[in-house]
């Protein structure tokens, strides 16, 4: 009989292992192993999957961010540009009248 059968914690030398990390080989009992990606990896494996996972990660997200940030800008620019155009091919004569002698509106 081999394997983890005879095996103990590599943390806790009293207690038997459970499963063996498929990272570092060693072999853990209950407490010390988690699951993750449908593996079960020790604390200190897990942690450094984490750590290399989430740094490359870091990468796209913040280009795609600031991609995201200039195209709302010219966005922006674009749709007040066009109400400005829009504003400016008013013609002059829309502007005569005042809306406060509006016929309708009675002076007291």
């Amino acid at each position: 009989m081999s394997g983890v059968a005879l095996q103990r914690c590599f943390n806790h030398s009293a207690r038997e292992a459970a499963a063996r990390c498929p990272e570092c080989r060693r072999f853990f009992c209950r407490e010390c192993v988690s699951e993750h990606d449908d593996r079960v990896i020790c604390a200190s494996c897990l942690k450094k999957l984490a750590t290399t996972e989430s740094s490359k990660r870091r990468a796209f997200p913040t280009v795609l961010r600031s991609i995201q940030v200039v195209v709302g800008i010219l966005v922006a620019w674009f749709f007040f540009f066009m109400i400005g155009e829009g504003l400016v091919r008013i013609p002059a004569s829309f502007h005569d009248t005042n809306l406060w002698q509006a016929p309708w509106i009675q002076p007291e």
